[in-house]
């Protein structure tokens, strides 16, 4: 058979879930779970809605997601595309789940649970970077979490310095353009542009 179709399937193909997997596991934000959040400059948030799935990259300096109680998060909404595909799915289905980073390190820390989005002026204000505030918060209460072995970054070096891709080796955002609108968006003139937009628009 070539094709995996049922649970006992997998599980005879896997094996037993060794106990470590199952005891790090939690339905709350540990100490040492606490500590990784607040190392972590970037983080994955995924959800899902009625047009299918999404997984978004958030980033910004260490911490930038608060931990409010061992049951809480708080992850403010930056300046972005306006497609605000996460927080259209939140609207439909709050279930949400966040994949930490840190760079240098191989363990990552998964968190899931479920969200609302937040608008009171005092918590935009306790999130504001230079004078700025976030456009809303993504408060997420915690159903599990649980930290990842570090054999997938050990496995794509990752965080190896050897491998780094040099400039040019893959196409660039306004390449990229040119080809998905057939020339539409002049992709030489947005590459040009982009990193004084960028700087310009992080907050």
């Amino acid at each position: 058979m070539d094709t995996i179709t049922s649970l006992a399937q997998l599980e005879s193909l896997f094996g037993e879930i060794a106990a470590p997997s199952k005891l790090k596991e939690i339905s709350f934000i540990h100490p040492h779970y606490r500590a990784m959040i607040e190392a972590s400059p970037f983080a994955m948030l995924a959800t899902s809605g009625p047009d299918g799935l999404d997984a978004s990259p958030r980033g910004d300096a260490p911490g930038f997601v608060a931990v409010e109680d061992e049951h809480t998060l708080l992850l403010p909404e930056r300046r972005g595309n306006n497609r605000a595909d996460s927080l259209r799915n939140i609207i439909e289905d709050p279930r949400v789940a966040l994949l930490f980073l840190i760079p240098g390190v191989g363990e990552t820390l998964r968190v899931n649970g479920t969200a609302r989005i937040l608008v009171a002026p005092a918590l935009l204000q306790r999130f504001a970077v230079d004078g700025r505030e976030p456009k809303c918060v993504i408060e997420i209460k915690v159903d599990a979490a649980y930290f990842q072995c570090a054999r997938a970054i050990l496995r794509s070096g990752l965080w190896d310095a050897a491998g780094r891709q040099p400039a040019g080796a893959v196409p660039s955002a306004g390449a990229m353009l040119t080809a998905l609108t057939k020339g539409e968006i002049d992709g030489a003139a947005y590459d040009q542009a982009l990193p004084a937009r960028q700087r310009g628009t992080l907050y």
